[in-house]
């Protein structure tokens, strides 16, 4: 049969409960008129208390068959009058209810099987190294290049940069380093975001008198990204001759 008018919502329902302040009398004023003891369910010091005997009702007047004191606690639940709501009560949906992944948080789901995870993942994240030398001129800042991935849960690194990938917003985390030989003055790494040179202290250097054999410099940044953003490494040097950078390893992963 077809309903008429609008169609009400979905109606979850709860038992009406009324606490009492207590004193050292056996009557009291119920919220809600009751025409049968049956129909209210009396608890004192949380023990429920049996009908006729240790309490009537008349209306809205509560009685009991002997007077409690300011100290007992005493509260009535209304068997016969059920308050709907549109929503559930409070802490009276569990887990088996929910349909699994059917919660994001922070933009993941959350997963609710039997080993119930909630946080999510350090993803994307990302390890490239070098397998073949690179040269760098002297005094020019030159962009690092790796070209073997070790890891890259997104398929976000390429072309020896990190993008972000769409709905991978937040801070992230990277580090890197490379290394060289017989660097004999400055040597430099820095952090690049879509281009640009970062103006905050994420240059490292080594620095010595004479050479360094092998001389290298580390980088570790925390950068907000947000997708379509990208991260290249850079370096220089003022050794008066081409270097040839023997290692080099960049890495990064999103924070929770």
């Amino acid at each position: 049969m077809a309903y008429i008018g609008n169609i009400p919502a979905d109606k979850y329902q709860t038992l009406q409960k009324q606490s009492f302040s207590t004193s050292a009398t056996d009557t009291y004023t119920l919220s809600y008129a009751v025409t049968n003891p049956q129909d209210l369910a009396l608890f004192i010091n949380n023990v429920r208390q049996n009908p006729n005997d240790a309490y009537t009702v008349s209306g809205t007047t509560l009685t009991l068959s002997s007077a409690i004191t300011g100290s007992d606690t005493m509260y009535a639940v209304f068997l016969g009058r059920a308050v709907e709501t549109v929503a559930p009560a409070i802490g009276s949906v569990t887990n088996s209810m929910l349909a699994n992944s059917s919660i994001t948080l922070n933009g993941s789901a959350v997963s609710l099987g039997g080993s119930a995870t909630v946080g999510g993942t350090n993803t994307p994240a990302f390890t490239a190294i070098l397998d073949a030398n690179q040269t760098m001129a002297p005094n020019t800042t030159t962009k690092l290049t790796f070209t073997t991935e070790l890891l890259d849960t997104d398929d976000a690194f390429a072309d020896s940069k990190f993008t972000v990938p769409s709905g991978k917003n937040g801070n992230y985390l990277f580090n890197a380093k490379f290394r060289a030989s017989n660097f004999s003055q400055t040597i430099n790494i820095y952090i690049y975001k879509n281009g640009s040179e970062l103006n905050v202290a994420f240059r490292g250097n080594a620095l010595s008198s004479g050479t360094v054999p092998y001389g290298a410099v580390y980088l570790t940044a925390i950068v907000p990204l947000v997708a379509g953003d990208y991260i290249e490494i850079y370096g220089d040097h003022n050794s008066g001759s081409t270097q040839s950078l023997t290692t080099k390893v960049f890495q990064g992963f999103k924070l929770l």
